[in-house]
């Protein structure tokens, strides 16, 4: 291939400022012929090596010769030299490089100078790294996720992902079974609080729902101080004062009084009459303690600590009480003897009422170990109730099968006492309001609130569907058996449809029961209520869709058990996510999933924020670890 001298020439002195990292040449060249910028990548690499020089010398020594023989003849016609280029050079140019030999561009050494000096510019240079420093910053800045971010209530939080086992359950006939389920969600990850209170993310898979959370080696120790075992021998020994105890409310407000008499029994260095359980004004239960309670069993494992008695002796049967109504919320030891001890030692008998919150949730630390021998030993349920509900959770379990309890709060009192509404239809609304204003002595707190801030407070309780959506976020598995617990529901059990279609194996203690099984119970409200109890502390996981004693009370005796994984629904949080129709269900999922990853169970120090409770919170004062224990005891 023979190609003019000159076209050569001047193209290869151009790719040479080219190879120099002069875009600007380009440029030029693209300006003044139109046509295609070039690119460095174009070239092969012996451009960029000494053969290049080697062939402008040829070329300049050619363009001389030609240039010379032009001007000596000083003819008009034009006459073209040419000049052999080997071929493995022509092979290596592509199509558009050889076109653009036949076009000499214009020359411009003003342009080429001035490239020289911006690229010694040390300024250019700078600048470059600068656009380059705050491209990099913008693209790390703008790599986070768009929806948790806003939202994250762990922005300082380490993740680590740990992959567990699962496992699919079998199907059953019980309750619901008929109904279809209508849940498309898919497993992702589940969150817990792991060792050392950090938070790890977990792959899951659908039996990852089962996991049960880290309890760091917490167990049950309670073990009192050498003060207190030598000031029970003298109390013990008092047989001459004794206190009286009414307690009211549902079985689970009751249990809590009840550990708060034994207590205050303790600080008075009082006997304890049985506590009497008042009437209810809503159930109408006339159930006394051993019909709930196993009283002989109360006895004997308090008997190192406070003495009880059945009833009154007949030395103090004709004693008139004194009776005291007036105690202060979250009364100390300190008041509680300044205020009763003078009276009790003088009249014999002290008669006490209303003891609901009354006594300090912040005691000296046997006093607390008393409270979590009360509620966690001594005060199991009678023979007869605790068969039964051993009865169903069996049924429950089904050969081995794991199971989820709810405790689902929809009856018609909780709106009522909540202040709530169901959101069912405007006229169950009105039933509601109007059951409210015929007995506004229900209504438990905050009274200047209206029903949407109490709504977005989180002081209502979950809805079915709300209860529904929280599950599947959790990543219940859709064959998961659920007990629920509970009375009717307001509005009948279509209230629970959402519940029913996407989990089918749905039960409560009605389902579960055999012909006949609860008959002797029917009208004992508290009974109900502790054969509910039994079967959700014996279930593998629990979810409360409203606070309440019942809730605390599991909360604390799952915990004692060895943190039983309990899942606290985050209500006041979740309520914008529930609102927020235009957001994808597997963003809500992930979201709401990690709102509780803080909320499966974990162990939870009581001193962490005043006025916990202890029968809620037993760490650190009646739980210790591996280590702690082994102090105790050498002790």
């Amino acid at each position: 291939l023979r190609v003019p001298a000159a076209h050569l020439s001047l193209f290869l002195s151009h790719t040479f400022i080219f190879c120099l990292s002069l875009p600007c040449s380009s440029a030029k060249l693209q300006e003044a012929n139109s046509k295609p910028s070039f690119n460095l990548s174009f070239f092969p690499r012996f451009l960029q090596k000494t053969r290049l020089f080697s062939l402008r010398s040829h070329l300049k020594m050619a363009v001389s010769k030609n240039s010379n023989s032009n001007n000596n003849n000083g003819s008009s016609k034009k006459k073209v030299s040419y000049i052999s280029v080997p071929s493995q050079i022509i092979n290596s140019l592509s199509s558009s490089s050889l076109q653009s030999l036949l076009v000499s561009p214009k020359k411009s050494t003003k342009c080429t100078n001035r490239f020289s000096f911006s690229y010694r510019n040390p300024r250019i240079w700078f600048f470059t790294l600068f656009l380059f420093s705050l491209f990099g910053m913008l693209k790390l800045g703008f790599n986070f996720d768009p929806i948790s971010l806003p939202f994250s209530r762990y922005p300082c939080s380490t993740s680590q992902p740990l992959i567990f086992d699962g496992e699919n359950r079998a199907e059953s006939n019980l309750g619901f079974s008929d109904s279809k389920s209508s849940s498309g969600y898919s497993n992702s990850s589940a969150i817990i609080q792991s060792d050392g209170g950090k938070n790890e993310s977990l792959l899951t898979t659908e039996g990852d729902f089962w996991k049960q959370p880290d309890g760091l080696g917490f167990k049950p120790c309670l073990g009192f101080s050498a003060q207190y075992r030598r000031d029970s021998n003298s109390i013990l020994k008092n047989r001459w004062k004794y206190l009286l105890v009414v307690v009211s409310g549902g079985m689970n407000q009751q249990r809590n009084q009840i550990v708060d008499a034994v207590v205050i029994a303790r600080i008075l260095g009082a006997s304890l009459v049985v506590p009497v359980l008042q009437v209810n004004v809503i159930w109408g239960d006339e159930s006394e303690f051993a019909d709930i309670f196993d009283l002989e069993h109360f006895k004997s494992v308090l008997a190192d600590d406070v003495h009880i008695v059945s009833s009154l002796p007949s030395t103090h049967v004709m004693t008139r009480p004194v009776e005291e109504k007036r105690t202060p919320l979250h009364a100390s030891p300190q008041w509680i003897r300044a205020h009763y001890l003078k009276r009790i030692n003088r009249e014999r008998v002290l008669l006490l009422r209303g003891l609901d919150s009354r006594l300090s949730k912040d005691l000296p630390s046997d006093l607390q170990k008393l409270r979590c021998k009360v509620a966690f030993q001594a005060l199991r349920f009678s023979p007869r109730i605790l068969e039964l509900g051993n009865k169903l959770a069996s049924r429950m379990r089904n050969e081995g099968q794991q199971y989820l309890s709810l405790h689902l709060r929809m009856e018609k009192d909780v709106w009522v006492r909540t202040g709530c509404l169901p959101g069912l239809t405007p006229e169950y609304d009105e039933i509601v309001n109007s059951e409210r204003e015929r007995h506004p002595e229900l209504l438990t707190g905050r009274s200047n609130m209206t029903y949407h801030e109490r709504k977005l407070a989180g002081l209502c309780p979950l809805t079915a569907l709300e209860v529904t959506r929280l599950l599947k976020a959790l990543e219940a598995p859709k064959d998961a058996r659920i007990y629920w617990a509970g009375g009717e529901p307001l509005g009948g059990k279509e209230v629970l449809d959402p519940l029913t279609k996407s989990f089918p194996h749905f039960y409560n203690k009605h389902d579960l029961a055999l012909p006949g099984e609860l008959e002797p119970f029917a009208k004992k409200a508290s009974v109900m209520a502790a054969i509910d109890y039994i079967v959700c502390e014996k279930s593998d996981v629990f979810i409360p869709s409203h606070g309440g004693n019942m809730g605390h009370a599991l909360q604390g005796e799952r915990a004692y058990a060895g943190h039983k994984k309990y899942i606290t629904p985050n209500k006041r949080q979740m309520l914008p996510y529930f609102m927020n129709s235009s957001l994808p269900e597997s963003d809500f999922n992930r979201i709401v999933k990690d709102l509780h990853r803080e909320s499966l169970g974990q162990p939870e120090l009581r001193m962490s924020k005043a006025g916990k409770d202890v029968t809620k919170h037993p760490v650190p004062e009646c739980m210790c670890s591996d280590t702690q224990q082994q102090q105790v005891s050498e002790a």
